[in-house]
């Protein structure tokens, strides 16, 4: 079982029907294992692109769609450029994301499960930057830097690693 299900569920079965979760504490056995999922996706990511070029890589059975769509609602995107978190995350920046990231509410599973995302295609995961955003921004933004080729360092430095061992 998942163990988000698991704590969904917990020692007394499935939440009341009643449950709001506005008016709930939060639960810090939660919030540890919502945080243990959030690190094991972003390890689990860089492990992928350390063993495979990132331009050859799809994400989901709808990059294309994802990209093509991600262009199109963001025209000025650019992938290679550092992400402005604050603008992101800004009231116009939402109302921008959210019908874009509602499109594959159906379609994308998680696709509202927060994950980090580098703010920089040239930077490792780091403290200074790394962005709590929801998955179906992550995709829409590796997708991206994928196409570009901008992840592709990440395997060429792990490639010299190897061999020089």
């Amino acid at each position: 079982m998942d163990p988000m299900e698991q704590m969904a569920n917990g020692p007394s079965g499935p939440l009341p029907k009643d449950f709001n979760p506005e008016e709930a504490g939060n639960s810090e056995d939660m919030e540890k294992q919502f945080a243990v999922k959030v690190v094991q996706h972003m390890s689990t990511y860089w492990s992928i692109l350390e063993r495979v070029k990132g331009s050859s890589l799809r994400l989901t059975k709808l990059d294309d769609e994802i990209y093509t769509h991600l262009m199109l609602t963001f025209p000025d995107f650019d992938p290679a450029a550092t992400i402005n978190e604050d603008e992101m995350k800004s009231k116009a920046g939402k109302e921008k994301w959210r019908p874009f990231m509602m499109a594959y509410e159906k379609r994308v599973d998680d696709y509202n499960f927060g994950t980090m995302v580098r703010n920089h295609p040239g930077k490792e995961y780091d403290q200074d930057t790394t962005i709590f955003v929801p998955r179906m921004q992550f995709y829409a933004i590796e997708i991206a830097r994928n196409k570009k080729g901008l992840n592709d360092w990440i395997f060429e430095k792990a490639e010299k690693e190897r061999q020089a061992k």
